[in-house]
Parts: structure tokens; sequence; C-alpha cells
């Protein structure tokens, strides 16, 4: 198939150009000032994407007429992977990528008669706590954050246009992270933030639940599932699909944190007595402006159902919460993002030998 990937340059539009290139697909990636898709393990992406300059957030995506029309002519699947996914921006910058930039690609998909697989996110569940399934959507949920609000609004776009006759399949991933195997991430966003204001004690004591909980899935399996509807497009029309990975709650954060020596551990204080002023200025000015916008996440018990997803995927889920938490942060300390390695034994005992 000839496919165009919205968001080509992004975590996970990167890693599905790679895949459906291995399939065998003529790839358009959409971006807007790269000239090279870098994966997630940092390197090139292997083979040839047509990297076309656009723009969700305009009309015809900012495509000169020339190029929109090739598009509408020979384009047979978009993969609309293009968001603005970290929190804390104005809600009209989420409504104008995640939302209208979604109608101007449904645009696109009308035009040319092609099928839609479109990245949408766990979290249109807003703050709606127990089973999740992936057939739910509009339950007159309250949201966390704007980011949730906009994908929520986009979602019900693409429902309309399913509706209207578009052959669509929708993929929810949770919380993108590092590969599930290695922990390897190209970007520390999102919840990456929240580990490193934790782990360095910039605030002490958070507002949540020890059972509340999140749920991780590494990028490779994000981009797996997507790489594995559009093998079977077909069976996969009109489906919703979690992209989730393993749960992980309030209290193995915790418990994984303190198995750092280096790394301090939150307190976790009732959501009804938590009170920003009760925090030192310092702390306080962590949490307004930056724990803050992750505040609901730490008083949610969701766990998302992905019986429909099981049915697609070639891959094992990734292994308990903790080991996956655990891949990523050992990661991220290896990095240099968060704490200072350890040394390793040999090391240890060439330095006391040299004294």
């Amino acid at each position: 198939m000839k496919i165009l990937v919205t968001g080509a340059a992004g975590l996970v539009g990167a890693e599905v150009c790679a895949r459906l290139i291995k399939n065998n697909h003529q790839v358009y990636g959409l971006v807007h000032h790269v000239r090279e898709l870098v994966a997630n393990n940092g390197r090139p992406v292997k083979g040839q994407v047509d990297l076309i300059p656009g723009d969700v957030t305009q009309t015809r995506l900012g495509l000169d007429e020339p190029t929109w029309r090739m598009l509408t002519e020979q384009v047979d699947l978009i993969v609309h992977s293009a968001a603005i996914t970290d929190f804390g921006r104005p809600r009209e910058v989420y409504q104008a990528v995640n939302t209208t930039g979604t109608a101007h690609v449904l645009e696109l998909a009308a035009a040319s008669d092609a099928r839609l697989v479109h990245v949408s996110t766990a979290y249109v569940c807003g703050e709606q706590d127990g089973r999740i399934l992936e057939s739910s959507l509009d339950a007159g949920q309250r949201f966390g954050n704007h980011y949730e609000q906009s994908k929520f609004d986009a979602e019900l776009l693409v429902r309309k246009a399913a509706a209207d006759g578009l052959a669509v399949t929708v993929v929810r991933p949770s919380v993108v992270v590092g590969a599930a195997r290695t922990g390897v991430v190209r970007e520390f966003k999102n919840i990456y933030v929240v580990l490193k204001l934790l782990s360095e004690g910039r605030v002490t004591s958070i507002p949540g639940h020890f059972d509340a909980c999140v749920d991780l899935v590494g990028v490779d399996h994000v981009a797996a599932l997507i790489a594995d509807v559009t093998e079977n497009l077909e069976r996969a029309d009109g489906l919703t699909l979690h992209a989730v990975g393993s749960s992980v709650s309030m209290r193995n954060m915790s418990d994984v944190l303190a198995e750092y020596p280096s790394f301090r551990v939150p307190r976790y204080v009732a959501p009804a007595t938590f009170s920003a002023a009760s925090l030192t200025a310092t702390e306080r000015a962590y949490w307004e402006r930056m724990l803050s916008l992750y505040e609901s996440y730490f008083r949610r018990r969701q766990h998302f159902d992905d019986s429909v997803a099981a049915g697609f995927r070639r891959h094992k889920r990734a292994a308990a919460g903790p080991d996956q938490l655990r891949k990523i942060i050992d990661y991220a300390v290896r990095a240099g993002y968060l704490g200072t390695p350890l040394p390793g034994i040999a090391e240890a005992l060439a330095g006391i030998g040299a004294r």
C-alpha cells in the first residue's frame, strides 16, 4: 500500500514508519521541518520514506495543490499520529493540533477515499475509574487536562466520519514509555518528568492513593500494534483497540524508587486533605508549575481492557508493571536523565585499589 503517516518524526510515528517500510509499503511522512526520521533508538529510520513538509493545523494540511492532488490520488491508508502530547500548554494549542488537525486529516481521507488508522489515547476515558472498555467513549466523564479533552473531541470527529462511511480504526495507547524489553527511549517527557521531580525530592508530598495506577506501554509495542492493524484492515474496520502494557500503582512507584539509593520517595497525602500551601516555597513552585499537571493520575484507579487488541497484536504484553518501571528508570539513569549511575563492582574495586 501507499501510506501517509502524519507526525512521522514523532516518537510513535517514526517507529510506525520503520515497521511499514519493513512490511514493504511505500511510506509518505508528513513532517514539519526535519530532513531525516530518527527511530526510538536514536538511529536513522532505514529505508525510503518520502518526507512531505506540512502542518495539520492548516487546511489541506498546508500543502500546495500538486502535493495535495498527488496524495488524494495515490494514498491508500492514512496513519494519523500527529499530536501534541506533553502537558501544560494552552487549551487552544491542543485544540488546533489534536482536534482541528484531525478534522483536516479526515478531509484528506474523504477526498482520497483512503482508510484511516487514528492514533488516539486510552485516556479519552478521563477520570473514570474501574474497567475501561475499548468500545467506551462518551460517558459524561471529566477530563484531567486539555490534552485528554482535545483527543476526546478528535475521536468524536472520527466516529462521525465512520458513521458517514469512512473506513476507520482507532488505536489508543496508554502512557508511552521506552521500549518494552530495553527501556530505551528517544526523549524524556511526561512520566519521566514526574519521576525526575519525585526522585530528586523536588516535591516530597503529593495527593494520591497507593492503589491508584497508570498503564505503561513501550513505544515499540504501540508501533507494532499499529503495523499489525495495517496488515488486517478489513478485520479492523470500525474497531477501537487499546494499545496498553502493564499497570503500575502508586505503591509500586514508591517501592521501586526506594530501590535506588540516591532517589527520594514521595509521601502520599489523601487528596481531600492535601494543600499546596503546606509545601515549602520551592516545593510549591515545582508543584504548581509542573507536578500539578499530572495530579489526577495520582488518584485514578483505571484498568484498560484490551480484548479486541489481543486479537491483532503478535507480541506479548510487557512484564509486570514494577519490572517495566525498573526498565525505564534504569535506562533514564544510564542516559544521565535520572540520578547519578552508581559504579559497577569492578569499577568500585579498581577505585579502592588505586588509593
